[in-house]
């Protein structure tokens, strides 16, 4: 029987072949020359996904071979690079493995800010949730608020490093991530909010208690920049740090490199979104959100900005970030209204609604009409097309090659 040892080594050497493919190269060109805005055709990106319950189906506990928690993770995550090789997107393998530094810091929404919602959770594997508890009922509570400082536990970090250093580390670059833990969804300030006060009471603080939730939000925007701060301050931002829900490449930025040594935010991408502002106006989105994003977005060297949000009606708002380079079109939003007022200024990350495209009752004829719709839409712009949030693929995997395979001959047809 194959040791943990022997079933990652052979899991490694696959995907390093795969990463050293003369593909890609051409994948990094692409994506470099797409986001800084020369034309090129539509890239694709179709996620696999890490926590939906057709991935546990395909790559879940029973499925991997290691004993080993630490090594069944890096299983699980070498199977779905290998898996998404298949699919052939434009996706890009990077020829290292990284090992996430431990964080001092609680992890959890709430966690990084020293309290904790409670949660009420569906029986159905990767179902919904809500918050039940927020742990900030008055605002009084907001005394109990810790800014998360960023802390490494080095002992615990240069275990997992040597580990996994000493099972394939003469395959494949062990690279360390050892940036802070406010970078993407925790560095949005949105995200962690909703979980603090609860959504519905955040809409009705922005009309009873606009000053009290202006507060809130300014200790929370300090409390990012100063985490991402002390990061920068002790050299612990490097080129995998990049933040963007695509290929963090461009002009004017360095590539991606493992251990690139210590950088700054201005050496890499920043992420941000917005989802719990999707019903929130324009105008209020600006006030009692972007404006405390914006600080801290414009330490980054470029950014992008949305997740399953729709923005249809806040690109003029988007426009005041200077370092804005890409923006998501998501299912709920307007393509031809978001297309109209993005033009060519930004990238554009349309994201068409995963039930229409595999995710029940497969229908080929419908994929290529909404896709070809699409790319007649926006022909002229910098599109690339993101299949995400995919919740089932109804026991088919293969659904996904052939999706690809149907958008680059859509793509070949309408572009």
């Amino acid at each position: 029987m194959a040791t943990d040892r022997q079933i990652l080594r052979e899991l490694v050497q696959r995907y390093a072949a795969l990463a050293a493919e003369p593909l890609q190269q051409e994948r990094r060109d692409l994506w470099r020359a797409h986001q800084s805005l020369k034309p090129t055709r539509p890239l694709i990106l179709a996620n696999f996904g890490y926590w939906n319950v057709w991935c546990q189906d395909t790559f879940g506990e029973d499925k991997l071979q290691c004993e080993d928690p630490f090594f069944r993770a890096y299983e699980r995550t070498l199977r779905m690079q290998l898996f998404r090789a298949e699919v052939a997107d434009d996706c890009i393998a990077e020829p290292w493995l990284t090992v996430a530094a431990t964080q001092k810091v609680a992890g959890g929404w709430t966690g990084v800010w020293g309290v904790q919602s409670e949660i009420e959770r569906s029986d159905v594997t990767g179902g919904a949730f809500k918050v039940t508890g927020p742990p900030l009922k008055t605002w009084d509570d907001m005394a109990k608020l810790v800014p998360p400082r960023h802390e490494i536990d080095e002992a615990a970090t240069a275990a997992s490093v040597g580990k996994l250093q000493d099972a394939v580390g003469d395959l494949i670059a062990i690279d360390v991530n050892r940036g802070p833990i406010m970078l993407g969804f925790y560095a949005d300030i949105s995200t962690s909010l909703a979980y603090l006060r609860g959504l519905e009471q955040l809409m009705v603080d922005m009309y009873e208690s606009p000053d009290e939730l202006k507060a809130l939000l300014a200790f929370m925007r300090d409390g990012i920049l100063a985490n991402q701060a002390q990061a920068e301050a002790a050299g612990d931002l490097t080129l995998t740090c990049s933040q963007n829900q695509q290929m963090p490449y461009a002009e004017g930025l360095e590539d991606p490199c493992p251990n690139s040594g210590p950088r700054t935010r201005k050496d890499i991408w920043g992420f941000f979104a917005a989802q719990e502002y999707t019903l929130i106006s324009p105008r209020f989105h600006d006030e009692f959100l972007y404006q405390y994003q914006l600080p801290i977005m414009e330490h980054f060297g470029l950014t992008h900005y949305g997740c399953c949000e729709d923005l249809t009606k806040k690109i003029d708002m988007l426009r005041q970030a200077k370092n804005l380079r890409s923006i998501a079109v998501t299912p709920v939003a307007n393509l031809a209204e978001s297309v109209e007022q993005i033009g060519t200024d930004y990238v554009i990350s349309w994201r068409p609604n995963p039930t229409d495209m595999v995710c029940a009752n497969w229908d080929e004829a419908r994929i290529r009409r909404i896709i070809g719709e699409g790319l007649r839409i926006a022909r002229g712009t910098h599109l690339h097309i993101y299949l995400k949030d995919i919740e089932t693929v109804q026991g088919e995997p293969d659904r996904l090659r052939r999706w690809v395979e149907i958008v680059r001959d859509e793509i070949e047809q309408n572009w």
